[in-house]
């Protein structure tokens, strides 16, 4: 009995193309020197979401610490994001 391709092919060209375009996406970023000093602003951040307000701005920051787990026992993956967010309103005129 011969196997079908077609289902196979969908596949294939599917997530060939979703690695195209990632590979191209990872080529096309400049690879920049890293920013001590943004790094350790980024680690000050703490976890979960911070709102503050000032006269003129306000600012919000936000961390997610999380392992992963595929097993108890198994290797894992930790995933820290950390965002800072400033927003600035004026009165122009």
């Amino acid at each position: 009995m011969p196997l079908p391709l077609a289902p196979i092919a969908g596949f294939a060209i599917r997530y060939g193309a979703v690695a195209l375009a990632t590979y191209a996406a990872t080529r096309a970023i400049a690879h920049l020197p890293r920013s001590q000093s943004s790094e350790d602003a980024l680690d000050r951040v703490n976890e979960g979401l911070e709102l503050r307000r000032d006269r003129e701005q306000v600012n919000a920051s936000g961390r997610w610490r999380r392992t992963i787990r595929l097993s108890k026992t198994g290797p894992g993956v930790e995933i820290d994001a950390t965002a800072l967010t400033r927003i600035q309103l004026r009165k122009v005129t």
